[in-house]
């Protein structure tokens, strides 16, 4: 028997992912998670083979958990469910240890056999999605933009930054201001946005 940890904060999602999974001779789900910070202790208390993850919950974001997943309890196999297909989300979900990514409109029969697959030791990653991710090739950003963007989405004025990083506000607003030239957007927020979602963060 194939035990499941299964965490979405919706809970009727989560009752209806439930229910589908358990339709499965070989599936049980003996944990369920509406936080993503219950995750690894939920996984740890229930001896889980596999975690199906969202990625949007509360507490701590399923990409975050799969990381700490993986970390704690590597012998578990993870798989992100979302409804989010951004190519961005999938490179920070195989970094972070994750085995698979569906998203969450796949038909229960596609869902079940790809928990088969990752505890068979396989990959399973949905095809429209990797194909985006191999169409926004190589992140265009340095590694200090990278780094100013990450710490400017955490909030933080210029003069901030500056003092973080021991640079003169002139060259961090250098930096942003390429950054958000690269990226295509209108402000540092959108350039944030437009990073994360093509997995330049």
């Amino acid at each position: 028997m194939i035990r499941l940890l299964l965490a979405e904060d919706q809970s009727m999602v989560r009752e209806a992912l439930a229910a589908l999974l358990e339709l499965e001779d070989d599936l049980r789900v003996v944990a369920q998670a509406s936080r993503g910070d219950e995750v690894v202790p939920l996984a740890r208390e229930h001896a889980v083979d596999v975690a199906l993850l969202d990625i949007e919950m509360p507490g701590m974001s399923g990409l975050d958990a799969a990381a700490a997943l993986h970390t704690a309890l590597p012998g578990v196999r993870i798989v992100i469910l979302t409804t989010f297909g951004r190519p961005g989300y999938l490179r920070r979900a195989m970094e972070a240890g994750a085995a698979a990514f569906l998203v969450k409109d796949a038909p229960a029969a596609r869902l079940a056999e790809a928990v088969r697959r990752v505890l068979g030791g396989e990959r399973v990653i949905d095809p429209a999605l990797a194909a985006a991710a191999l169409a926004d090739g190589v992140s265009p950003l340095t590694d200090r933009e990278r780094e100013i963007l990450i710490r400017a989405d955490e909030g933080g004025t210029q003069a901030e930054l500056a003092r973080h990083f021991h640079l003169s506000q002139g060259t961090v607003r250098n930096h942003l201001s390429s950054a958000i030239r690269k990226t295509g957007a209108r402000n540092r927020a959108e350039a944030v946005r437009t990073a994360r979602d093509k997995g330049w963060l």
